[in-house]
């Protein structure tokens, strides 16, 4: 055969391959692009949240002061989400808050404040105060020092007070002058319990020594004694 006329049909044979293979190619990515859009649609959705309020619980303590209400557990609201098919899903759970209110007495005093130490005149040789801790247990000034670790108030100054003070009181101090402090009751003395029948609040603030006491004291009158629990 003529060797121009076979290069003439292999040129043309050449062509027409590299036509076809075009035309399948491009139907296959217009195929493949509109495949891939119709993916994304399918995942679109949308979903609405509501808000589901938190319900308010109020308690009753006898041992708090009707003067005082507070927050035991802080409310959070709820979350619900509403897919477009109505279903509801609780994505956050509402948190009920409590609320504590007191029934016992005020307990809102003016009086008088002094320091004293264990090695005062009548005091213990071991510093042991009069009541017993929480856990019915004895604490010494000279060994466990002259504040205690209360499970609601935490670390507190112990007091000396009139028996009219069940063991455990807290009480907030304002002597006007520095910040006020939170003190609790667990020591006693005869003249405290004088000052109280004669219409006189007193209250001692126990210090590491006698000498402490009268260089740190806070001693004065007009003080203001504000009682946050009756007792342990």
């Amino acid at each position: 055969m003529n060797i121009a006329i076979l290069t003439t049909i292999g040129k043309w044979a050449s062509c027409l391959l590299i036509g076809f293979v075009s035309i399948f190619s491009g139907s296959v990515i217009r195929r493949e692009l509109l495949e891939a859009t119709n993916v994304n649609e399918n995942k679109s959705y949308s979903a609405l949240n509501e808000i589901i309020p938190y319900e308010t619980k109020v308690v009753y303590n006898s041992k708090t002061p009707s003067t005082i209400k507070k927050v035991i557990v802080s409310g959070e609201v709820g979350i619900t989400t509403i897919k477009e098919n109505d279903e509801k899903i609780i994505v956050k759970e509402p948190v009920t808050e409590i609320i504590e209110q007191g029934t016992g007495a005020a307990g809102e005093y003016v009086g008088r404040i002094t320091g004293y130490g264990p090695d005062c005149p009548g005091c213990s040789s071991t510093g042991t105060v009069a009541c017993h801790t929480e856990n019915r247990g004895k604490h010494s000034l000279i060994t466990n020092g002259i504040y205690y670790e209360d499970k609601e108030y935490g670390k507190v100054r112990i007091l000396s007070a009139a028996s009219a003070f069940p063991c455990g009181t807290i009480i907030k101090v304002d002597n006007g002058k520095i910040e006020p402090f939170y003190g609790v009751v667990l020591d006693r003395g005869g003249s405290m319990n004088s000052a109280w029948k004669n219409g006189t609040v007193w209250i001692d603030l126990a210090y590491a020594s006698s000498a402490d006491a009268i260089a740190g004291s806070i001693t004065g009158r007009n003080i203001k004694f504000s009682v946050q629990r009756w007792g342990f």
